[in-house]
């Protein structure tokens, strides 16, 4: 299945994108995609929910608003330098273990929402990275067990303010939780449409000039070690969001003058299987 939410914010409902790609309210059945929807039977009493009524629902315009395709998670957890090549461009050395940051829950927003550029920034950065949403509640779980506790996975757009993530005290959380920082969707794919999470392409293009372009293939840490390794110090819950990291072609590892968004800029970027999504960079009112 693919999971999506619609409306203006704060009045979003649920909803699915069916094979045919039409989409519908699935507000009938009655949940948002949240913890206790997670957490609970909800992927299935939602899938034998649709072969009932799918047909009869009633469908969304392709002009309505897509939201962030799950409610607000418990948290956000991103793995930073998860790409060999982003590690050198970013002048790092490839990590170890994972790196671990989180990012405010607040800054999720909808696939094609306007991204705001902070108020003295002067470093808005953009990143195209898989994401894992939990399904099932996870504490030191095996990497072998670990996708069993996958409730699917969601295109996300890792935006960071460099100055502010690497510059103003080594906290990366203030660079990356501005609001409009999370753009995610358009869907939820629940792991039968992937069933190969390593063998994805990602892209981002700024202003039509493709400047990211790899594979998850690249990933240092796969899925299964990430959740694993996540699990070890923190329990997931249903619904938490795991940001896997992004491959090279970052505005900061731009050479020999790195570049950053401005307003007036277009974003676009995708993964296999995930769809794509389309941001318009603005300045903060």
């Amino acid at each position: 299945m693919k999971l999506i939410r619609f409306g203006n914010p704060g009045q979003e409902k649920p909803g699915l994108q069916l094979p045919d790609g039409r989409r519908i309210d699935a507000s009938a059945y009655g949940s948002d995609y949240d913890e206790s929807f997670f957490g609970g039977d909800g992927l299935a009493l939602l899938s034998t929910w649709a072969a009932e009524h799918a047909d009869s629902a009633p469908t969304i315009d392709d002009s309505t608003r897509l939201a962030s395709c799950i409610a607000r998670p418990s948290k956000i957890i991103c793995v930073g330098l998860n790409y060999a090549d982003h590690a050198k461009e970013a002048g790092a050395e490839i990590p170890k273990e994972p790196i671990l940051f989180f990012k405010a829950t607040s800054a999720l927003c909808g696939p094609n929402d306007q991204v705001i550029i902070p108020r003295k920034s002067e470093k808005t950065d953009w990143e195209v990275e898989l994401a894992i949403v939990i399904g099932k509640k996870a504490s030191y779980v095996s990497e072998s067990n670990a996708l069993q506790h996958v409730a699917g996975y969601a295109l996300h757009n890792d935006y960071s303010e460099r100055e502010w993530q690497l510059e103003r005290g080594g906290q990366w959380v203030k660079g990356k939780s501005c609001d409009t920082f999370a753009p995610l969707g358009p869907f939820l794919a629940t792991p039968d449409e992937i069933p190969d999470p390593h063998n994805l392409k990602l892209w981002l293009k700024l202003n039509g000039e493709t400047l990211q372009n790899s594979s998850t293939a690249q990933m240092i840490f796969n899925v299964p070690q990430v959740i694993s390794y996540i699990s070890q110090f923190m329990t997931l819950l249903p619904g938490d969001l795991i940001s896997t990291g992004t491959p090279p072609g970052v505005g900061m590892g731009i050479k020999p003058d790195p570049i950053f968004l401005k307003p007036g800029d277009t974003v676009e970027l995708g993964v296999d299987g995930l769809g794509t999504q389309k941001q318009s960079a603005i300045a903060a009112p």
